[in-house]
């Protein structure tokens, strides 16, 4: 295939509209529900059409705010899932993201659920990668957020 680098391509606009569209009911959801996979899914489909083509890119901070629940969520999902140097490592990436929008940013509080990365993060080092999760049964708190 040969590419046409000739004839201009004009790039779609940043959806901003995703901003507008979303839905922190569905969020709660998954989240309270333990349904993690879909609820990564959900944020970074969202996450892809906010960065698509705007010039701050994952810098915007609505983005780096969805990259950072993506985050938290996955670190829930890992160590559940065996997956103690993975969880450790999104704890990490998520209290370093969420952090800048405490106490709550677009409706969601974003205390508890930094407060519950805290305090799994010391439990997770010197596990095994592959370790069970170390709490049993495995509580968060629940997501909150105001519309």
């Amino acid at each position: 295939m040969i590419l046409d680098l000739a004839t201009p391509k004009e790039l779609p606009a940043p959806d901003r509209g995703v901003l507008s569209q979303l839905d922190w009911r569905d969020v709660a959801v998954m989240w309270n529900s333990n349904d993690l996979g879909a609820l990564h899914d959900w944020l970074n489909e969202r996450w892809s059409r906010l960065i698509r083509n705007s010039l701050l890119g994952t810098r915007d901070p609505e983005a780096e705010f969805l990259q950072g629940l993506a985050f938290a969520t996955l670190a829930l999902f890992f160590t559940q899932n065996q997956n103690q140097d993975g969880a450790l490592l999104l704890i990490d990436d998520a209290q370093m993201a969420l952090a800048k929008y405490r106490p709550r940013f677009l409706g969601v509080n974003v205390e508890p659920i930094l407060g519950g990365l805290q305090e799994l993060r010391p439990l997770l080092v010197g596990l095994a990668p592959d370790a069970d999760c170390p709490l049993y049964p495995f509580v968060y708190p629940k997501f909150e957020y105001t519309t």
